[in-house]
């Protein structure tokens, strides 16, 4: 086959090198040789140990936390790449920070997703492989080609495998409606949703109440997200399902980020089967240790075909179709 681009080469900043390692494996090949650093001024540094003239090149990096140095650390890389004159440089972003802010709603704001867009453009990126964008218009922000990976499957496949009896998939809001409704056909059982009630007591102050819409009642329940951070949403769906009768609760979602110390107030008491959770970001020791329910689902080899297709010009698209 014919291909347009050099040898391909994988390499990782220090967001998640765990990540990078498991791509590198599956395609067999070494992680490219690069130093990262920062002089005593917080200033970042990149340094290539090895050319990647015409090559194709492939930088792992979530915009994890800590998120502005793995920014910065991840836009001074692609600059690195493009001033050796690599022939083709992706920035695979399994996380795509500043994602939730996407729109401006209310005055005075900003759109941090596009200004990220823009830098990652600039600094010379030619094309961008993330996983389960926040909100998929933020594909439009780019003007170079995007792969947004749903890697919702493998959780699918992983509660298809458990078999859970009387299940429910439960939407924690309704903006979360349309992927929980795939997931809930993807498994054959039905969809409830948490539904937010606001009201105005005495004294003007207001007051949150959860309803649901549809049946949880004596049913073990699944909550689905796209990340979880503080776990409020959660939280409150856990309640909420609590409240209505439910049995056992489970939760999955793509994204752990898993933000302390909010994330442990928030989960550490609730009585949860299993977080089934996919590894777009590294889960440090201590949120292993404070919240042992969580289960972790690798999506190293997925993206590792998605490379692999992205370099030798075979469509990505057909790898999801059953």
């Amino acid at each position: 086959m014919y291909k347009m681009y050099g040898d391909l080469v994988i390499y990782s900043g220090r967001a998640h090198p765990e990540l990078a390692k498991e791509i590198a494996n599956y395609l067999g090949v070494e992680l490219g040789g690069i130093e990262i650093f920062e002089f005593p001024n917080e200033n970042t540094f990149v340094r290539l140990l090895s050319s990647v003239r015409a090559k194709d090149v492939f930088f792992v990096q979530p915009t994890c936390s800590p998120v502005n140095r793995n920014l910065v650390e991840l836009l001074i890389a692609i600059d690195t790449f493009k001033r050796d004159s690599a022939g083709r440089i992706t920035a695979v972003i399994p996380y795509y920070g500043y994602g939730r802010t996407d729109k401006k709603d209310e005055p005075r704001v900003p759109i941090t997703a596009r200004l990220v867009a823009d830098l990652i453009t600039v600094a010379g990126a030619d094309r961008v492989l993330t996983v389960v964008l926040h909100a998929p218009q933020i594909q439009g922000f780019f003007n170079i080609p995007v792969d947004e990976i749903n890697v919702f499957f493998l959780l699918e496949e992983y509660f298809m495998e458990k078999n859970i009896p009387d299940l429910v998939i439960l939407a924690p809001d309704v903006g979360a409606v349309r992927r929980c409704r795939n997931f809930a056909q993807r498994l054959g059982v039905p969809l409830a949703i948490v539904e937010k009630r606001r009201y105005t007591v005495s004294g003007g102050s207001k007051v949150e109440d959860y309803g649901i819409i549809g049946d949880v009642k004596g049913k073990n329940v699944l909550i689905v997200d796209d990340e979880i951070d503080t776990g409020s949403s959660v939280a409150h769906a856990y309640a909420a399902a609590k409240n209505f009768g439910c049995k056992d609760v489970y939760v999955c979602a793509v994204h752990p980020i898993l933000s302390p110390p909010y994330c442990y107030q928030n989960l550490e008491g609730l009585d949860i089967k299993e977080i089934v959770v996919t590894n777009t970001v590294p889960i440090s020791p201590e949120k292993r240790a404070r919240l042992p329910k969580i289960q972790v689902v690798s999506i190293g080899p997925l993206l590792g075909e998605v490379i692999r297709r992205i370099h030798m010009g075979v469509s990505v698209g057909a790898l999801f179709k059953e």
